[in-house]
């Protein structure tokens, strides 16, 4: 059976898959080969993905890019008021390229993923509260 199709125009599949990068992020750290690196980019993918869910709920298209910032200038145009610590999400944009290849970018240490992490878990937890109405634009 051919798996099913999901939407791209449901924020509760942008949030699915935005959970499912966080999660991976937590667990793949207790795996002693994966690179720090690597739990930075599922991070800025778990953000990126949270943002774009909240672009969705509000009807708002958006370019395929991995730029935070500018994406988050997407939501503030679109009336939403970003908090300042969804805002420090921007700073994940570099791994979403940069990090997953070597000789791009230095090596993330395990401050840097803490730092990521901890991001990209207030950009989920804030979309999951606008998109589930537990929070006001």
């Amino acid at each position: 059976m051919p798996p099913r199709l999901r939407s791209a125009s449901d924020p509760g599949e942008w949030l699915r898959h935005a959970r499912s990068n966080l999660s991976r992020c937590r667990a793949d750290r207790a795996l002693p080969e994966v690179l720090f690196e690597d739990l930075c980019f599922d991070a800025e993918q778990a953000a990126e993905k949270a943002i774009k869910a909240v672009l969705v709920m509000r009807g708002s298209r958006f370019p395929k890019t991995h730029d935070l910032a500018e994406l988050l200038d997407l939501v503030t145009a679109t009336g939403v008021v970003v908090p300042p610590e969804v805002l420090e999400a921007k700073r994940l944009t570099p791994y979403a390229v940069a990090g997953r290849y070597p000789g791009v970018s230095e090596d993330a240490s395990e401050q840097d993923y803490r730092e990521a992490l901890e991001a990209a878990e207030k950009a989920v937890a804030w979309a999951e509260g606008l998109v589930t109405g537990q929070a006001t634009p």
